[in-house]
């Protein structure tokens, strides 16, 4: 286009003014505004297409970059999912093992109170005397508190028990005698001397043959554990023959279990003849298993019988 007008500037020159006619002049004025105009219309329609082609290329990168934001969001959401996941899972297993460690902390706490309970808790207190083991002369319980008078059934003489046992046994005496029933202490504590002495007059009154049949040898008798009595009621004459018979010995079969005492010699034991009125405690825990077991002290292992000492006081 610009050679065109190039030309037409030229061809101008050459011709003199002079020369020139009005016609002319207007012809050469429409050649101009006609070159013109194809020349503008031509410069029109190459921005038209720029700008279409800029058009497209704005739509097309609006669209990338919109596919670009969608991806980004849903990267950015699925890393947070994943993230979130992640933490979640980390964060229990964080807790089942803090979990963990706290049941070990327990277990090992428990072990711990149990193994310094045992220690402080005397074995003898439940194992098998009578004609099984034998207490030496040198034996007594760690502790012995006196009965208080309202529970013996004589003032003559003193008595003694385990003074970890006493408030078991004043509380079931007590309950007792709510119930109406009057029940009272005829022997605790014996000594190794003192239980020797006793089968030595059983021994000289009834001859040794029967004497064996009710009463233990010294070292031998669970009244040397401190943890064993010989209940009696009234109506007996202060005798322990015909307790069976007594709405006393009843509630005790009854209920003696609930403070941990048991009957060492029930009927037809291997040991001695039927003793109703010896009673001796084991814990509640383990009174308690032999009730509802329907078993004797003496029908369990001794390794069974082990388990229950670290709560014979509890």
């Amino acid at each position: 286009m610009k050679m065109i007008f190039q030309k037409i500037k030229e061809s101008i020159k050459k011709v003199p003014f002079s020369h020139w006619s009005y016609d002319t002049l207007f012809l050469v004025i429409i050649v101009v505004i006609v070159v013109s105009g194809i020349y503008l219309n031509t410069q029109f329609v190459r921005i038209s297409k720029n700008i279409d082609s800029l058009s497209l290329r704005v739509v097309s990168l609006e669209d990338s970059f919109s596919s670009t934001t969608k991806n980004l969001e849903e990267n950015i959401a699925k890393t947070h999912s994943d993230l979130s996941s992640a933490l979640s899972q980390e964060k229990e297993s964080l807790e089942d093992k803090l979990s963990d460690y706290r049941k070990d902390v327990k277990n090992i706490s428990g072990t711990i109170d149990t193994l310094e309970k045992l220690s402080k808790t005397d074995p003898e207190l439940l194992q098998k005397y009578s004609k099984v083991f034998f207490l030496n002369e040198y034996y007594q319980p760690v502790s012995l508190a006196e009965i208080p008078g309202e529970y013996k059934y004589t003032d003559l003489k003193t008595l003694k028990i385990h003074t970890e046992v006493l408030p078991y046994l004043e509380e079931m005496i007590d309950d007792a005698r709510k119930d109406g029933l009057d029940i009272y202490i005829s022997s605790a504590f014996r000594s190794f001397n003192e239980q020797n002495a006793l089968k030595t007059n059983y021994s000289v009154t009834y001859g040794v043959g029967t004497a064996n049949q009710f009463s233990a040898d010294q070292g031998y008798s669970e009244h040397q554990l401190g943890t064993t009595v010989d209940l009696i009621t009234t109506g007996l004459n202060g005798q322990l023959t015909g307790f069976e018979m007594t709405e006393a010995y009843t509630w005790l079969k009854e209920n003696a279990y609930k403070y941990g005492f048991v009957i060492s010699y029930p009927e037809n034991n291997q040991f001695y003849i039927f003793e109703p009125w010896h009673w001796r405690f084991v814990g509640v825990k383990l009174a308690k298993y032999l009730h509802n077991q329907d078993k004797n002290f003496y029908d369990l292992d001794q390794r069974k019988i082990d388990e229950y000492l670290v709560y014979l006081f509890d």
